[in-house]
């Protein structure tokens, strides 16, 4: 949904400010709805009362918007019950947590389930989003707290224990054990951080995984695979990545068929290992796996009693830790492992996801960004007249891999292009997006020159790479191997006009640099300069008679009579197809021509006024072709730029909420009033910065005085 640009633009400045204070890391999470865990529980034991969170309550709302709303025949016997009301002795973890503690409810989850069993797999990485001191007994508050990656930033995401049930029974994800509940508790606060238990139907397990460990899924089709897949796999596995893989299945996935050689289809497994090792002279490929029921293997060549293990040396038995034991892992060739299986997904985990500092990690850059209907969203290639406005951003890659591939010299990365609060604004009636991204070599001439690129260059120049199609996915990924070099990455929606927030990141094994491409903000001609003297023309003796007989013997002139003066004078004009000017425009002409700070104009100021309007009346015109008297949000910023303004994305954003109508078109008293905002707040700017550093300090009283006047 649109945001107002008050409201959108400030938020996102005190966001900046925070991560410059370190909050969002692993270290220092963001506190989800400005709740804090620990003063809370501090507060509620204090008191002895059990938290009651009001910012996720126990109502239908917390519980969804449609078929779990208020109208719902489902929600009618829903009971939400603290779990020492559900049992006796209810514990946070029982044994330890395990897949076996993820059992689905009455909710289309499984996708986040199945995340939940991988991250179980990975201790170091669960505890992290599970924290392990929390307990029924010790300190007991009713609250706990779970921490999750959203967007670029770890938050902290505190609830209370009251979960819905039916007939004393949890409606959604439950544990083997009847007394364990960390699992019901993890599923309702990423319920709390998408704004309903509804919200949390139908997805992708690699949505969660990425939302459990900040990385970045890259999905092979067996049948696709690259010719490198062994080594992005043994790769993958020394950053410490998650790997997952599956055989598809004709029937529902909850059919799992095992088949002859022990494998089961809609089943997924974990990659553990990939090794190579000698037998007899030769190196073979092997791929360790295993089957999260902890039993069930392959049984084919490389598995626990197959003759191969004869063929290798004691010592190369102990490095790939073979066991002969029916616990669910089992060894296969990679040439089998290709030919069984058809998916593999590859989670890799950035820079903050371990601590551990022998594991080689992806270096990442993340940046932010966001698509604005009439400004920034341009749509895809297929729109040249657009495409060009959308958000841009340098890529620089300075290292190229270590172990190149046929002697090329070239770099190994990651585009990951997400789109942002979609899933939490579903009940607002907002879909995902087709998303997909293009990458564009800059030309070494320009290399360093940070602006914005402009249309000719996407119409003179084709991409140097781009993801595989336009999809509806939360988040396209796609890896590329390009030269050293520069670069421009463009994320857009398919079609233009589709406004939303996205978040960009590049993840590559070496040293990469990319940051949005923002235009240094300036102006050419901020401080206006004297008029020539000399004779005047015919036009100024036009002027000259009109503004004294409005002005009077005082031979100055209001906003009012202001604006008499100007629609007298435009009306006269055939070229110029206006409504004329508002009377709220004239007030801000008089506010930057205004010297001596009377509110009025004397003839010298309007005369200055009118050569300021002159000009800009030809800009206009020449982006005006139809003659409609209206110009496109798209061509306002190239209107702006020959007006002699330096604007960034965010700038133009403003611009396009502010003066923009309804179809997306700016007309000519908008236009003018745009200008004149802009010249006169770069001239109050300049008058303050004395030192000239581009920073300045205000007073409440001088802001209220800038601003308002303005």
């Amino acid at each position: 949904m649109p945001y107002t640009p008050s409201g959108f633009f400030c938020d996102r400045l005190i966001r900046e400010r925070e991560r410059r204070d370190g909050e969002g890391s692993v270290n220092k999470p963001l506190r989800f709805s400005g709740q804090d865990f620990n003063i809370l529980k501090q507060e509620c034991l204090q008191k002895r009362v059990l938290f009651e969170d009001d910012t996720f309550p126990a109502t239908v709302e917390s519980l969804g918007y449609k078929e779990l709303g208020h109208k719902s025949n489902k929600v009618k016997n829903i009971v939400w019950k603290r779990p020492k009301d559900i049992c006796d002795n209810p514990q946070f973890i029982v044994g330890g947590a395990s897949r076996t503690d993820i059992c689905q409810g009455d909710l289309g989850d499984c996708w986040l389930l199945a995340a939940i069993a991988s991250l179980t797999l990975n201790e170091k990485l669960l505890y992290r989003v599970v924290p392990q001191e929390q307990s029924f007994s010790d300190n007991y508050a009713g609250v706990f707290h779970f921490q999750f990656w959203r967007y670029g930033d770890w938050v902290d995401v505190v609830i209370d224990d009251r979960i819905p049930t039916f007939n004393n029974q949890l409606v959604f994800t439950k544990s083997a054990e009847r007394n364990e509940f960390w699992s019901a508790l993890l599923e309702k606060a990423y319920a709390k951080l998408h704004g309903s238990y509804e919200a949390l139907k139908g997805g992708n397990t690699t949505e969660a995984m990425e939302d459990f460990t900040g990385g970045v899924t890259e999905f092979y089709e067996m049948k696709e695979a690259p010719k490198e897949l062994y080594k992005i796999m043994k790769k993958a596995l020394e950053r410490g990545s998650l790997m997952g893989c599956s055989i598809d299945s004709l029937v529902p996935a909850r059919f799992e068929t095992r088949t002859a050689t022990g494998l089961v289809k809609g089943h997924a497994y974990s990659v553990t290992a990939v090794e190579e090792n000698t037998q007899k002279e030769s190196k073979v490929r092997l791929v360790r796996l295993r089957n999260p029921w902890g039993q069930v293997e392959w049984n084919g060549p490389w598995s626990d009693n197959s003759k191969e293990w004869a063929t290798i040396s004691k010592a190369e038995k102990d490095k790939l830790q073979h066991q002969n034991a029916e616990d669910g892992e089992f060894w296969m060739s990679f040439d089998d492992f290709k030919k069984n299986y058809t998916k593999l997904e590859i989670c890799n985990l950035t820079p903050d996801a371990l601590d551990d500092d022998k594991l080689h990690k992806w270096t990442v850059s993340v940046n932010e960004g966001r698509w604005v209907r009439g400004c920034s969203a341009g749509g895809c290639r297929n729109y040249p007249d657009t495409f060009w406005t959308n958000p841009q951003y340098r890529l620089r890659l300075l290292e190229e891999d270590d172990d190149p591939e046929d002697n090329e010299v070239a770099c190994t990365f990651v585009v990951a292009l997400m789109q942002k609060n979609r899933r939490k604004e579903r009940k607002l009636g907002a879909n995902l997006f087709n998303i997909g991204f293009s990458i564009y070599e800059v030309p070494k001439e320009m290399h360093g020159n940070k602006q914005h690129m402009q249309k000719d260059f996407f119409l003179l120049n084709s991409s140097k790479a781009r993801s595989k199609a336009y999809i509806n996915l939360r988040e396209v990924t796609q890896r590329f191997r390009l030269s050293p070099g520069e670069y421009v990455i463009i994320p857009s929606t398919y079609e233009p006009h589709q406004e939303g927030e996205f978040i960009l990141r590049v993840f590559s094994e070496k040293r990469n640099t990319s940051e949005e491409i923002e235009n240094r903000i300036e102006a050419d001609h901020p401080v206006p300069a004297p008029a020539s003297a000399g004779e005047e023309s015919e036009e100024d003796q036009q002027f000259r008679t009109i503004f004294q007989q409005i002005a009077g013997d005082e031979m100055e002139i209001s906003a009012s009579e202001l604006r008499n003066v100007l629609n007298r004078v435009v009306s006269e004009r055939e070229e110029m197809n206006t409504e004329g000017f508002s009377l709220e425009s004239c007030r801000s002409m008089i506010a930057l021509m205004d010297m001596d700070g009377t509110g009025r104009l004397n003839l010298q100021e309007f005369r200055h006024l009118w050569i300021k309007i002159k000009q800009w009346q030809g800009i206009f015109k020449h982006y005006d072709t139809e003659q409609s008297g209206c110009i496109s949000s798209y061509e306002m910023r190239n209107a702006v730029n020959d007006a002699g303004f330096r604007l960034n994305n965010q700038l133009y954003d403003i611009i396009t909420m502010r003066y923009a109508n309804e179809n997306m078109n700016i007309d000519f008293d908008s236009f003018i009033s745009c200008l004149v905002r802009l010249e006169g707040m770069f001239r109050a700017f300049q008058a303050f910065d004395q030192d000239g550093d581009g920073t300045i300090r205000l007073s409440v009283l001088e802001w209220l005085q800038l601003t308002m006047y303005a």
